[in-house]
């Protein structure tokens, strides 16, 4: 009931911000403002609007991968960015979108990286995820891809609900509580560098966990969506070390109802502001066509297959 009411008061954001029908305005979900997702959003809609003032674009606050895909196959935003495990599942009906299969978009790009990063304060006497036993942990908004990350982690780790207080904050109250001192620890899947996380290593120091091995060789083995990453040393004011953990890559994704030409010209902006992107943003970005096309479970978005056609590269498209 709590998860359908989420959905509902989110919608009804979406249609008093104004629906923007195709043609006039492209809405773009873009999760909250504390991860990554809305900066990229920001960013590359105003690269676009800026290259041709034909595209008008809103972008989005929601909570997230989960939503996104919704809203997607709602017909309530035009784009979007979801992680990849969360796409497989929302377009096969397994997992959390079992009995509840969202279709109607297709993919543009992999994008970047998100890394599963569990953050303490500086001086806390946590090191390790197990110390996370007996503590206040945050694990993310309700039904986002830190959620459902936080989860496996922590079973992996054998530190169950009994054993850890989870509490379910986005990035920004996550940070402003473990700031405080009402919260030990959060979970973050996000791009590096999170900028939610390097104002909280400015203003009051922090740790970023290590994910042991025997920990990510069983998530390796479980969930074939993940994959080794290393935050190196100095990406967050004060860290001085590498810190090893995994990642979940994410998806840029369009609605069905795009059509092939503006989709076109949509992934080759993408592809011709590379570097831009990169700056506007601090995202270890992998904007490259042939990386760009891999990993990805779902359908091309006709009009990104286009795109990659000129570039000698065939996707599937259905």
């Amino acid at each position: 009931m709590k998860k359908k009411l989420i959905l509902l008061l989110c919608l009804v954001l979406l249609l008093l911000t104004g629906c923007g029908q195709l043609g006039s305005s492209i809405r773009f979900g873009a999760a909250d403002v504390g991860g990554m997702y809305y900066p990229f959003a920001s960013s590359y809609t105003g690269l676009v609007s800026k290259d041709n003032a034909d595209y008008q674009f809103e972008v989005k606050t929601t909570a997230g991968s989960a939503a996104n895909l919704r809203l997607l196959s709602g017909n309530y935003i035009e784009l979007g960015i979801a992680q990849n495990d969360f796409i497989d599942a929302a377009y096969s009906g397994t997992g959390i979108f079992k009995g509840n299969q969202c279709r109607g978009y297709k993919a543009i790009a992999s994008l970047y990286p998100e890394a599963c990063q569990i953050i303490v304060r500086a001086d806390s006497d946590i090191e390790t995820l197990n110390d996370l036993q007996g503590k206040t942990v945050s694990i993310g908004a309700e039904e986002s891809g830190t959620e459902n990350n936080a989860k496996q982690i922590l079973t992996m780790s054998g530190l169950t609900d009994e054993l850890v207080t989870m509490v379910q904050l986005d990035y920004t109250q996550a940070a402003d509580k473990l700031a405080s001192g009402e919260i030990d620890a959060f979970f973050c899947t996000a791009g590096i560098t999170t900028g939610v996380i390097e104002e909280l290593a400015r203003s009051c120091g922090i740790r970023v966990l290590n994910i042991d091995n025997t920990c990510s060789e069983k998530l390796l083995k479980a969930y074939p969506f993940y994959s080794r990453y290393t935050i190196p040393a100095g990406t967050y004011t004060g860290q001085d070390e590498d810190v090893e953990t995994l990642a979940i890559q994410s998806v840029l994704l369009a609605s069905d109802k795009l059509s092939t030409d503006t989709v076109k010209e949509l992934t080759a902006a993408l592809f011709d502001h590379t570097s831009d992107l990169q700056y506007a943003t601090s995202l270890n970005l992998q904007l490259d066509p042939s990386f760009a096309t891999r990993g990805i479970t779902i359908p091309f978005h006709p009009g990104a297959a286009a795109y990659y056609k000129d570039q000698g590269i065939t996707v599937p498209t259905e």
